[in-house]
């Protein structure tokens, strides 16, 4: 029996959603943000020191999190218009701040300072590179540029959050807003969750029958098994014009132009750095270095995954024809048609698998596995403040000193889809671990995901959260970003956990834990039937374990398909009209073995591009996978729950945050340089084609 020494967290370690004074948000922003320009001309005067720039301005930027964090959150996953007009009045105030601090003469000497000072080199690794990462920020923040230059800077700056921000709220706006009216029979083939979920949504609006929406789960359930093809084609098309010319309020909604500007602005801010172009500009302190290294990375993966992929949807077609009567198989086929083969050919489908992974297990087997490999426990807190319901609450601990345990971080879980919240999959965090005056901070994190919940039934009866595998694998890997993010000994706020860390490399962890997702001793832990506890059969495993690799290499090309044109709309970029389309259509040429509709407008709602973070780095996924496959290979070899490389992936990977180069710590883990085969083997790309 371990005690703990973990404290109570204060109001102010934690958000206190559901008391938040929205409106009072601006007048206290505008307040931090004066006192903290304040502070910037304090430190820039006091003679520089560790103590008198770092620490201070960590505190600072610590009191900023705090009021605008929850904010941001709730701006994603709760939106209403008190909200989204808060977070339009305090995004331009926080970038016109971002430019001032990275264009701030007097700070950038005290870094300079800090550099050029006897035994720098013998700091911290965690304070040589906060160091130089922020002497790399000050030149990316064009501390260079003379006065006019400067000035253009900020401006692009500043139009460039807002774009981001409008190009987020049209796609989420477009689509909450479409909806389709059907009649039950229309939904014959549905899971029957779905189905139940389409028609408790038509008893929400008072309608009669079944109503049909956009959210994630939903558009997969209709696009994988609806057999009605008519009602496949109309998801399909509203999926892909959403927040375009074709579809709906296209006056409001349309992001072409956006995109148009996004690109033209972010060319224009590159060669005012100095940069041939964003892509180039984007690669500054990533693992790949130069544009031309990530596009043969992604050419040579091409090259290997075309002719398989180019097999496996010649099958498809074939057997399109032969069993479904679908002469010329369209867009809106291929998932139905994929399922369905699937089906035929190895016996399992993501639907039969529900029943199996029932939320509550697989986040009771998710934490036993973790707590396997790392040493950590997770325990649930039922007291804290949240935006929803639905959400739960937990606290990581950590052994301590005399057989204690210690709180490692804290986390908020919110798995379902809803009105309101922004779709996909994704960590953020809420507090980062840094030192301060009466101890270290503790880090919080938010795990989000869009998944179906639970439903009530027409009897009133309700159905429990049930998931796919692959909804299973997508919170392995968002739980991996949580546990980086946690996990880090870091004491610096700006390298700790995933601060710092090259965007190349952040997948690391959440790629690596996806793979306990598919290993028996692993899935016996997460699966068990919701109404009997019956754990997966293991011929049913052994089912799904086969088809791990179903379309392995189709999926390999869109995903490279995806990163090449995000990477070449950002190094080939030219202000012609019709040069986005230019770009998808030459990249398709290449990679593509479906070739989508004219109508087709995926680029309209690519918000990882164009309103996160990853312009010019969606590739990020692909460079990180070879590093998590072979991390992996190691417990191939080892076993899968073999202390010693848990132990070592914890010791040189999690807890180091961004205090080393990504490269350094994977040798340090491996014990040599990362190998692409792990990752060809793990996607089934086999054979004279790899």
């Amino acid at each position: 029996m371990t005690t703990s020494t973990r404290s109570e967290p204060s109001p102010h370690d934690l958000p206190a959603f559901g008391a938040i004074d929205v409106e009072g948000v601006i007048p206290e922003l505008e307040r931090l943000l004066d006192g903290n320009l304040a502070l910037l001309d304090t430190i820039a005067a006091a003679k520089p020191s560790w103590e008198t720039v770092v620490e201070p301005l960590e505190e600072a930027g610590d009191a900023l999190a705090r009021l605008w964090s929850p904010i941001r959150h709730l701006h994603a996953v709760a939106d209403d218009d008190v909200l989204r007009r808060v977070y339009e009045q305090g995004l331009p105030k926080l970038t016109d701040y971002g430019n001032r601090f990275g264009q701030h003469e007097g700070l950038y000497r005290a870094y300079r300072a800090l550099a050029d000072a006897d035994g720098f080199e013998r700091e911290s690794p965690a304070r040589r590179m906060a160091v130089e990462q922020a002497l790399r920020d000050f030149r990316l923040s064009g501390i260079d540029l003379d006065a006019d230059a400067q000035a253009r800077f900020r401006e692009i700056s500043q139009r460039l959050s807002e774009l981001g921000n409008r190009f987020s709220q049209n796609l989420l706006d477009a689509t909450d807003a479409w909806t389709l009216e059907v009649t039950p029979e229309r939904l014959a083939g549905l899971p029957e969750a779905a189905r139940e979920k389409a028609l408790a949504e038509a008893r929400t609006r008072g309608v009669d029958g079944a109503v049909i929406t956009l959210d994630g789960p939903t558009y997969l359930a209709v696009m994988s098994h609806a057999e009605d093809r008519a009602l496949r084609r109309s998801v399909y098309e509203a999926w892909v014009t959403r927040a375009s010319a074709l579809g709906q309020r296209p006056e409001e909604w349309d992001n072409a132009p956006l995109v148009d500007e996004i690109l033209a602005l972010r060319d224009e801010l590159a060669r005012l750095l100095g940069y041939g172009s964003w892509a180039e500009r984007q690669l500054e302190g990533r693992m790949a270095r130069r544009p031309e290294e990530v596009l043969a990375f992604l050419d040579d993966l091409a090259a290997r995954s075309l002719p398989q992929a180019r097999r496996e949807y010649q099958e498809l077609c074939e057997f399109a024809r032969e069993e479904l009567d679908l002469e010329a198989p369209e867009a809106w086929d291929l998932a139905f048609a994929g399922e369905r083969l699937r089906r035929a050919r190895y016996d399992v489908s993501q639907e039969a698998l529900r029943p199996w992974f029932p939320v509550d297990r697989v986040i009771e087997g998710l934490f036993s596995i973790v707590g396997r490999l790392f040493g950590i426990e997770v325990v649930e807190r039922t007291d804290w403040p949240v935006w929803h319901e639905s959400v739960r609450c937990f606290e990581v601990l950590r052994p301590a000193d005399g057989g204690a345990s210690e709180v490692a971080g804290r986390f908020y879980l919110d798995l379902y889809a809803r009105r309101h919240k922004r779709g996909g999959a994704w960590m953020d965090g809420c507090r980062g671990r840094r030192r301060t005056a009466t101890g270290v901070q503790v880090p919080v994190a938010f795990l989000t995901c869009n998944f179906s919940g639970p439903v009530t039934r027409a009897d009133g009866a309700m159905t429990p959260a049930l998931l796919t595998h692959d909804e299973v694998t997508t919170l392995f890997h968002e739980f991996g970003h949580g546990i980086h993010h946690m996990l880090t000994c870091i004491d610096v706020a700006d390298v700790a956990g995933i601060s710092g860390v090259p965007w190349d490399a952040v997948e690391l962890p959440s790629q690596f834990l996806e793979n306990w997702c598919w290993h028996p001793e692993a899935v016996a832990l997460i699966s068990g039937h919701h109404e009997t506890g019956e754990p997966l059969p293991a011929e049913l495993l052994d089912r799904l374990v086969a088809a791990r690799n179903f379309q392995s290499a189709m999926m390999m090309v869109r995903q490279l398909e995806f990163g090449l044109f995000d990477f070449r709309l950002h190094h080939d970029y030219r202000a012609t009209p019709g040069f986005v389309r230019e770009v998808i259509e030459t990249v398709r040429a290449q990679v593509a073995v479906v070739q989508p509709p004219a109508f087709n407008r995926f680029e309209n709602g690519f918000g990882h591009i164009f309103s996160g973070g990853y312009s010019a780095g969606y590739y990020s996924y692909k460079w990180a996978e070879v590093l998590s496959a072979d991390a992996f290979a190691r417990f191939e070899e080892d076993g899968i729950f073999d202390q010693a490389a848990g132990r070592d992936f914890l010791h040189c990977i999690l807890e180091r945050g961004g205090s080393e180069p990504p490269a350094e710590l994977f040798r340090r883990f491996r014990g040599r340089d990362p190998d692409i085969a792990p990752l060809l083997r793990h996607s089934g790309i086999v054979g004279d084609d790899a």
